[in-house]
C-alpha cells in the first residue's frame, strides 16, 4: 500500500510516477484489482481546468483542500463519477485523475458491475471498454459518492505498488477541458505506450 508521502510530491510527478500502480477495491467479499495506465495532473491554484482553480473552495471541491492521500470524486453530467487522488501539502488543492485502467483481477465482478452481465455473455467489445475511460472505472470497481473523501490508506480502496515497470510514458495534452482557455494546452496527461486500455491514444 502506498503510503501518504508517496502522493504528497508535485502532483506532475505524482501523475506519472502513478502509471503502473495497482487500484485494490475490496467490496462484497470481491478483490477488484486495476493497474493504471492512463492519468491527468489538476493544479488548483493555478490551472483553469481544476475544480479549485485560483485556489476557489466550493462544497464539491473541499476534498481537493485536504492532506495527500484523499480520494476525490465527483459526479459530472448527471450521470457519472471520476476518481482523482489528493496530493501535496494539505492546502494546497491539487490532484490526479485516473483516467483508465487495464483489469487485472476480479474481472468477473467487474463485468456484472458495469454492465449487470456474467463473462460468458459479455462481447468483445464490451470487454474492451470495461475500464477504458474514468467513468467506466468508477463503474467496474463501484467507486462513488459515498467514497468521497475517504483516504487510501484502509482495505476498502488503496493503491499498491506491484512492481510493474517496464514501459514508456507518453505525455500529452489533457481531454474534454475545451473551457479551460491556455490550460487545454498543458501536457499534464500521461499514459503507458501502446496499453490497449488506455481511454484514447
Amino acid at each position: 500500500m502506498l503510503n501518504k508521502d508517496f502522493y504528497k510530491k508535485d502532483t506532475l510527478n505524482v501523475a506519472k510516477e502513478l502509471l503502473g500502480k495497482n487500484i485494490v477495491r475490496n467490496i462484497n467479499g470481491h478483490k477488484l484489482v486495476g493497474r493504471i495506465v492512463e492519468t491527468e495532473a489538476y493544479i488548483g491554484p493555478f490551472d483553469k481546468a481544476a475544480h479549485s482553480y485560483n485556489n476557489r473552495k466550493t462544497q464539491r471541491n473541499e476534498v481537493m483542500f485536504k492532506d495527500a492521500g484523499h480520494a476525490y470524486i465527483y459526479f459530472i453530467y448527471g450521470m457519472y463519477y471520476c476518481f482523482n487522488i489528493v496530493t501535496e501539502d494539505e492546502g494546497k488543492p491539487c490532484a490526479v485523475l485516473i483516467r483508465a485502467i487495464e483489469p487485472i483481477e476480479g474481472i468477473d465482478y467487474m463485468f456484472k458491475l458495469r454492465y449487470k452481465k456474467e463473462l460468458k455473455e459479455i462481447s468483445k467489445s464490451q470487454f474492451k471498454n470495461l475500464t477504458n475511460g474514468p467513468s467506466k472505472l468508477c463503474i467496474a470497481l463501484n467507486l462513488d459518492k459515498s467514497l468521497n473523501g475517504i483516504n487510501l490508506f484502509s482495505d476498502t480502496l488503496y493503491v499498491e505498488d506491484a512492481g510493474y515497470n517496464d514501459f514508456d510514458i507518453v505525455e500529452t495534452t489533457r481531454i474534454n477541458i475545451d473551457y479551460a482557455e491556455e490550460a487545454r494546452f498543458y501536457p499534464w496527461r500521461f499514459y503507458i505506450k501502446d496499453n490497449p486500455w488506455v481511454s484514447q491514444k
